[in-house]
């Protein structure tokens, strides 16, 4: 039983399957708000996409992508084997309970699941036929930039003529994140496209789901349109308004003097993060030019990462003497950060008001650019706005806090939590 597309499109999709039908972009940046369909229609397209292409007896596969691994059977599977289901194709798809992987049945095509979270495997993906087409970034906002998705892309993308990149994503508040601020540049086949559930069919969305957009609607309009429209509202509550992102070109890291370097510890679930900077005092400008940061990164190989930074001294965490130990024995200079009361509170605070400009390569530094960009004051379940900062996604603003201690405490202030 044959499918009409318009039953499963939503009518503000309909120029846009034209123009991946007709090859006419390469990457494809679907943003919008809550039941906009986005998901939906990317998923859609590459089943369709794939079963054309062997139609026309060329052997395209895909690579559906979150960053995190645990969230990609709840989340790109489920809806890809929605789209198998709605196009009545089940009989010729194969979508195994226990292994995360789809088979086109007559062809052996793929569709692979990665998480960016273990990049080593991504760059280890391979193919026995033909090559991978259709690549699909579910929750862009949570990756770091476009640096990671370049080097991804560059991994994925070989061996054909035609490629089509779907980046989906509820637009963060903020419009300084790297996401929306990246969806504004002009690029020779990108093509960004906007929705939100006013264009879909009711029905498909159901009373429930339109009573609550309508009741957030009267109550909380910047709610209503930053969670179902896709708008950015702003937060209000953001910390480091004075962050600029913008490449620091190889003539202005040779003029730099006033460096400093900071390290916050981390392992399995939390991050090590290395951050190099440069501190204009007098103009009161801040430099973050170079990043090392990963998971389950071990001492030895932290510094052999680092080590050509070896010489400058390294300000770290104090909680970890063992570590510093370990990496002082191998022969890089660092020391444990000096600890004081409301430490945290008052490096924030520089940070923040006493630095008139933060710049932050965000090419080179994308974990340093997301903290940054992303760090708010929360709210508690009344809506109240919390006093203390958040302890969360938190560690390059660590590391260059560490970094700055003897500067800050010029200032009069013992710190460091």
């Amino acid at each position: 039983m044959k499918t009409r597309l318009s039953e499963l499109l939503a009518p503000s999709f309909y120029s846009l399957h034209v123009d991946i039908k007709k090859n006419r972009h390469s990457e494809y940046w679907l943003k919008g708000g809550r039941g906009s369909t986005k998901s939906s229609f990317a998923a859609l397209e590459i089943i369709l996409g794939m079963m054309r292409d062997a139609d026309n007896g060329q052997h395209t596969n895909a690579v559906a992508l979150r960053k995190v691994k645990d969230t990609l059977h709840e989340s790109v599977f489920e809806q890809l084997a929605w789209a198998i289901e709605k196009l009545n194709v089940s009989h010729l798809w194969d979508i195994p309970k226990s292994k995360l992987e789809l088979t086109y049945v007559p062809t052996g095509q793929k569709i692979l699941f990665r998480g960016a979270d273990k990049p080593k495997k991504i760059k280890s993906i391979k193919v026995k036929k033909g090559y991978i087409k259709y690549v699909w970034y579910e929750e862009l906002d949570e990756f770091y930039g476009m640096e990671e998705l370049r080097i991804i892309n560059q991994s994925l993308m070989r061996g054909g003529d035609y490629f089509v990149v779907f980046y989906t994503y509820n637009p963060p508040k903020s419009g300084r994140s790297w996401v929306n601020q990246e969806a504004k540049v002009p690029k020779d086949g990108r093509r960004v496209h906007h929705s939100d559930y006013r264009s879909v069919p009711k029905e498909w969305l159901g009373k429930v789901f339109i009573a609550e957009a309508e009741h957030l609607k009267k109550t909380n309009f910047d709610a209503y349109r930053h969670e179902y429209l896709g708008e950015e509202t702003g937060t209000g509550l953001e910390i480091f308004t004075n962050v600029t992102l913008r490449p620091i070109e190889i003539v202005e890291i040779k003029a730099f003097d006033k460096i400093h370097q900071g390290l916050d510890f981390g392992y399995a679930a939390d991050p090590v993060c290395f951050e190099k900077i440069h501190y204009d005092k007098t103009r009161k400008k801040l430099y973050v030019y170079y990043e090392h940061s990963g998971i389950n990164i071990s001492n030895r190989k932290l510094f052999n990462n680092v080590k050509e930074h070896k010489s400058i001294m390294t300000v770290a965490d104090s909680a970890e003497p063992k570590s510093i130990a370990e990496l002082k024995s191998y022969g890089m200079r660092i020391k444990g950060a000096k600890k004081g009361p409301d430490s945290v509170d008052y490096g924030i605070k520089y940070l923040s008001s006493e630095v008139e400009e933060i710049i932050i390569d965000n090419v080179k530094c994308p974990r340093a650019a997301k903290e940054f960009i992303n760090y708010a004051l929360e709210t508690d379940k009344n809506g109240e706005v919390k006093s203390a900062y958040p302890d969360k996604d938190n560690h390059s603003i660590d590391a260059i806090r560490y970094s700055l201690e003897d500067v800050m405490s010029l200032s009069g202030v013992s710190f460091l939590k």
